[in-house]
């Protein structure tokens, strides 16, 4: 066996793990903050009254369907911390993120169509983040 490392070799094994310390450091921080806000979006939509929500809505929706947004929510921020932090079925967390992207490109059409267009900007980010999110475990896949 050859002792001799190409120049490729050796600057993957000593970039890599200060590279995937910081790339782990960013995502968890970013992990942790989108769900605290899904967490407190969504537990909004299962706590307050119906009437209240629907009455800040552009576009008016079904009662029942406002409830399943803010379950989904939840489920969501539960899904990008909880299976990462336990160890346990660790490929869920890019999946609740991709599910949550999904989620904000519909809320960012939502927006859009009932004429808020500054205000589009917000479910738009959170989308690309947990894009991002997403992006970044989806090495879970191969540790399945």
């Amino acid at each position: 066996m050859s002792q001799v490392l190409s120049k490729q070799q050796m600057n993957i094994s000593n970039t890599t793990p200060k590279y995937h310390k910081g790339k782990n450091v960013i995502l968890w921080i970013l992990q942790v903050m989108i769900a605290l806000i899904f967490l407190f979006a969504g537990g909004m939509k299962l706590i307050l009254p119906v009437e209240a929500l629907l009455a800040e809505m552009p576009i008016k929706m079904p009662d029942l369907f406002v409830r399943f947004i803010g379950v989904c929510e939840v489920l969501g921020a539960f899904g990008l911390v909880l299976p990462a932090l336990t160890r346990v079925r660790r490929e869920l967390t890019p999946l609740a993120a991709w599910a949550l992207a999904l989620e904000m490109v519909c809320a960012t059409v939502y927006t859009l169509l009932g004429g808020g267009g500054a205000t589009a900007l917000m479910p738009l980010v959170l989308g690309l983040l947990c894009a991002a999110i997403a992006y970044g475990r989806r090495a879970y896949f191969a540790r399945a």
